[in-house]
């Protein structure tokens, strides 16, 4: 059962009531991300989520670290392009201990200059790691090649020289900004009661004033151009799409459905022919990621040097079959079948449930039921999959690639 209630000051909570498990995933879903940078302070919001964790004005991080750990709970945050989420995974009974732990970290966090001096290093390190897994890196190097200048096109993690540079002043004006109450939702899932999550919330959270919201920012107009990073490893790591759709279009499902079918498992198109029938890859597939006011849609493989032509050329005409002659009622079946799978196993994790009913109240003030979901995922019919194919293939694609040579890239293409 889902409830919901809006404080006074505008922070939104939301419940799922499990009543036949022992656990309660708790989560502060900010919206905000590296959408709301600029070139200039491009991975402060990442950077903000790791301070939250270095102490507050009662507790030093290792303490937090302690009282999670010895509550046998996990605590834990990651940021996107559009949210920040910091989360716990407790018993039932720690409930208290969390929503205190979760609210002292948000309201009381002192970002200690030699903590912050301390926890760029450790993000500059996560940012290397990412450099060397070009397998990831591609995909931040395609969303630049994509959405071009705009912020959405911004990796999250942001730049080295970014970190070193950030000053404390800034870290709390880009809080003072985006951490609002009407920019907060706050989330529960498990054996909890609605009721005993918003007196929890109220107790913490009531006396913090209402305050505007951000400017919206403006949306994306024209996709980027191709892009090639060189390293000297063995595989070309290659990315080829182009804009998808935005979270609140029509057409959504139909691109779920024709993502899952194009790429989305072993028996997709992408998988038979360039792994089972050919031996070009080990990893490929196809995904879209849907944003406010834009989408991105692309396809992912990693080969070797020689292979690129043929996977080019493979990928291009899957891409065109798709826009001529569609999918077959057979692949649209188990496209379907895929996606509502894939939905209902997700409803074991109350993390995942939580997370689920997080994002449709953050971005879309309302929580579709499992049952609604499927029913829109079945409404998706062979010619809606084929107007959208032709909707986001026929228009103009890109690519990104990183690999010891980009020639055959740009021959193929």
């Amino acid at each position: 059962m889902y409830q919901k209630t809006i404080l006074p000051n505008g922070i939104r909570v939301v419940t799922e009531t499990i009543p036949y498990v022992r656990t309660v995933s708790l989560g502060f879903w900010f919206r905000t991300g590296s959408r709301n940078e600029t070139v200039e302070n491009n991975g402060i919001s990442h950077l903000i989520e790791h301070l939250m964790f270095k102490g507050t004005s009662t507790r030093s991080a290792r303490e937090i670290a302690e009282l999670i750990d010895a509550a046998g709970g996990q605590l834990n945050a990651f940021t996107g392009k559009e949210r920040t989420c910091y989360y716990a995974r407790i018993l039932d009974e720690q409930l208290p201990m969390a929503a205190e732990l979760l609210a002292d970290m948000f309201l009381n966090s002192v970002f200690d200059p030699e903590e912050m001096e301390k926890e760029k290093n450790v993000v500059i390190e996560e940012i290397r790691m990412c450099e060397d897994s070009p397998d990831e890196l591609v995909h931040d190097l395609f969303a630049s090649a994509v959405l071009g200048d705009h912020p959405l096109g911004l990796s999250v993690l942001g730049t080295e020289a970014n970190i070193r540079g950030m000053k404390r002043e800034e870290v709390l004006e880009f809080i003072t900004d985006y951490y609002v109450p009407g920019n907060l939702v706050v989330a529960a899932a498990g054996n909890v009661a609605h009721d005993q999550v918003v007196d929890q919330v109220t107790r913490y959270f009531s006396a913090l004033p209402s305050r505007p919201l951000p400017n919206s920012l403006a949306p994306v107009d024209e996709p980027g151009k191709a892009a090639f990073r060189y390293k000297d490893i063995e595989q070309v790591h290659l990315c080829i799409g182009g804009l998808g759709v935005p979270r609140h279009d029509e057409d959504k499902f139909a691109v779920y459905v024709l993502d899952v079918i194009l790429g989305g498992g072993m028996s997709s198109r992408l998988f038979q022919q360039l792994r089972e029938e050919r031996g070009l890859a080990y990893s490929t597939y196809s995904y879209h990621t849907c944003f406010q006011d834009a989408g991105v849609f692309g396809v992912y493989v990693g080969t070797g040097p020689e292979n690129v032509p043929q996977v080019v050329r493979i990928i291009q005409d899957e891409f065109d079959r798709l826009m001529q002659e569609g999918v077959t009622p057979e692949e649209l079946h188990r496209g379907k079948e895929q996606l509502k799978g894939s939905l209902m196993l997700g409803l074991e994790s109350t993390a995942a449930r939580m997370s689920r009913i997080a994002k449709s109240e953050l971005f879309y003030e309302a929580i579709l039921t499992p049952d609604e979901v499927a029913a829109r995922i079945d409404a998706v019919t062979v010619e809606s999959v084929q107007r959208v194919a032709q909707r986001l293939l026929s228009s103009p694609l890109t690519a990104a690639a990183i690999g010891p040579t980009e020639d055959a890239l740009w021959q193929a293409g």
